[in-house]
């Protein structure tokens, strides 16, 4: 399936807004997309193996909460970084 990759994150896909990736669970899709793209997941998951709190993760534009969120191989799945400043 297709992965919208946020312009914060287009470092680990060779500048690419979109990167394939396949997984029957947004756990597996951020596995595959790390083995495909290395060092991405870890910008999206912390090391307690949650989604870290500025990245949230949409599929089929409804947001995924958990990493064990089923995928079909249609989905439509979109990372997004939240934005800060002050």
């Amino acid at each position: 399936m297709i992965v919208r990759i946020p312009t914060a994150l287009r470092t680990y896909t060779g500048g690419r807004a979109e990167a394939h990736a396949e997984g029957a669970t947004v756990a597996e899709l951020l596995r595959d997309l790390d083995r495909r793209h290395p060092g991405l997941r870890f910008r999206i998951v912390d090391e307690q193996d949650e989604l870290r709190r500025h990245i949230k993760v949409f599929v089929n534009h409804v947001q995924a909460h958990a990493l064990a969120a089923l995928l079909a191989p249609n989905d439509q799945v979109e990372i997004v970084c939240a934005l800060s400043g002050g």
